[in-house]
């Protein structure tokens, strides 16, 4: 009898939801510029039913649906990188269920300021004090974020942005909606796609510190505005949105949709930026703004979020460089001041070398599993493998070692002369370490650059390979 009753009701919201939420892929007519709308009609219910429908199906044999003119139907997104679930995690699953319900219930009643009334939150409050506790030092370098999601319940998106949101006054400033920043933020998290191992809500959190201890740094904290430091935090935590797990090479030769509506260019970055304005305009985050307020808002989100296409990466750093060079760099323009907002986020995108050793090394595992995991795909469709997702020529340390010294370096270096801190040292100094550390377990790489035996060629084509695969939104 309860069960039913449940499934009634989940039956009634979801068709509640399809009823207020609807939308589709519009092009403005204008210019023939394609506006993401994002797809309504889905709720944290019904995607997880719908996940769980296509594994079963895919476990009994079902193909899963054609979308589009796509001709590869053995791969869907939705699945890509998800695991199989064995019996023994169904009781820590309820268990985290439960905590999440508790804390759910936990922060409606201290938003209403009612008192506790269930002594069931006791357990879970101690996880919420050790989180609050790590909050006091958000502006630390050594951040752990894993840890901070573990002690969030995979919630570390949410209650990070939020926190800044709050810490840096804006939420009061811009006179926004706690409601409706809330829901915001909630239904950005729910649209990274958690199965991928890198390009999830757990990088979106962690590039979102990064970008916080940017934006702390003396020469952004005394010139940037208010309304600079909203869209630094918002760009970062939406910079990813409903990444597919694979880059954008991939989504050209198998003609994904995504590819053909944005004409092959920066195909990610606009579907990230589209699918981010979709959420502002449904949650009407800034529905209280004058109208040309809100379009620039989401003008300049995209030119933000745009900006960390890794393809364009040499672009944006001769541009970098060429401002330090003549020292003309004014931060009481607007528009420089938004270049060096588009250089934080990239910087901050890419900043996993930078960590310590601990966290970094955890991150390059995670982003080299997604590599591979495209490279078997592509092997299975036989489909020419993308540069270092060939898991039989390549290890995490060769593409870590091409990564930071073509990539990561130049970037860094650059900032560096920008804002010679503290941490742009540590930044470099933990750059240096790591490196060091992946090249002892890399010993021919290592020796073969240490006998001058290198082969130029190869020497030449590293920088574009690693520039469009790691670490940014197309990958």
């Amino acid at each position: 009898m309860g069960i039913a009753l449940i499934w009634s009701i989940i039956t009634i919201l979801v068709r509640w939801i399809f009823s207020k939420r609807r939308g589709a892929i519009s092009y403005d007519s204008s210019d023939q510029t394609a506006l993401y709308i994002r797809m309504l009609g889905a709720c944290v219910i019904f995607k997880q039913l719908f996940s769980r429908d296509v594994r079963v199906r895919s476990q009994v044999g079902f193909e899963p649906e054609r979308r589009g003119s796509h001709p590869y139907l053995g791969v869907d997104f939705r699945t890509l990188h998800s695991r199989a679930e064995s019996a023994g995690s169904i009781p820590a699953r309820r268990i985290r269920r439960l905590f999440s319900f508790q804390r759910h219930l936990l922060s409606s009643r201290l938003l209403r300021g009612a008192p506790h009334l269930n002594p069931l939150h006791i357990l879970d409050e101690d996880y919420c004090g050790q989180a609050k506790c790590m909050l006091e030092k958000v502006g630390s370098w050594n951040f752990d974020i894993f840890l901070f999601d573990r002690l969030t319940n995979g919630n570390s998106l949410v209650f990070l942005t939020f926190h800044l949101l709050s810490q840096y006054g804006l939420i009061e400033l811009f006179q926004l909606d706690m409601v409706k920043v809330r829901r915001f933020l909630v239904l950005v998290q729910e649209d990274y796609h958690n199965q991928n191992p890198y390009h999830n809500a757990v990088h979106a959190a962690d590039v979102t510190q990064a970008m916080h201890c940017y934006l702390r740094e003396p020469k952004l904290a005394q010139s940037l505005t208010s309304f600079d430091i909203l869209l630094g935090l918002l760009a970062a935590a939406t910079h990813d949105l409903d990444h597919p797990g694979v880059n954008q090479p991939f989504l050209i030769k198998t003609n994904h949709y995504l590819a053909a509506l944005y004409r092959n260019t920066s195909v990610l970055e606009n579907h990230h930026w589209r699918s981010a304005v979709g959420l502002l305009r449904e949650t009407e985050l800034f529905s209280h703004l004058p109208a040309e307020d809100s379009l620039s808002i989401e003008r300049q989100l995209g030119s933000l979020i745009l900006a960390t296409d890794i393809s364009r990466q040499n672009e944006y750093l001769s541009r970098f460089r060429t401002h330090l060079d003549e020292n003309d760099l004014n931060l009481g323009n607007a528009s420089h001041r938004h270049f060096v907002l588009q250089m934080a986020l990239k910087c901050a995108d890419i900043c996993n070398p930078c960590r310590p050793w601990e966290l970094s090394k955890q991150w390059s595992e995670k982003v080299t599993e997604e590599f591979f995991h495209q490279g078997d795909i592509e092997k299975k469709l036989k489909l020419e493998i993308s540069p270092l997702c060939d898991s039989e020529a390549n290890t995490i340390a060769s593409v870590q070692i091409g990564f930071m010294t073509y990539v990561v370096e130049p970037l860094f270096a650059e900032w560096a002369r920008f804002s010679d801190t503290r941490l742009s040292q540590t930044m470099l100094g933990h750059l240096g370490l790591n490196k060091a550390s992946w090249s002892t377990m890399e010993p021919e790489a290592s020796g073969s650059s240490e006998d001058g035996e290198s082969d130029p060629a190869r020497s030449s084509e590293e920088p574009s390979s690693r520039a469009l695969t790691q670490g940014s939104p197309e990958s």
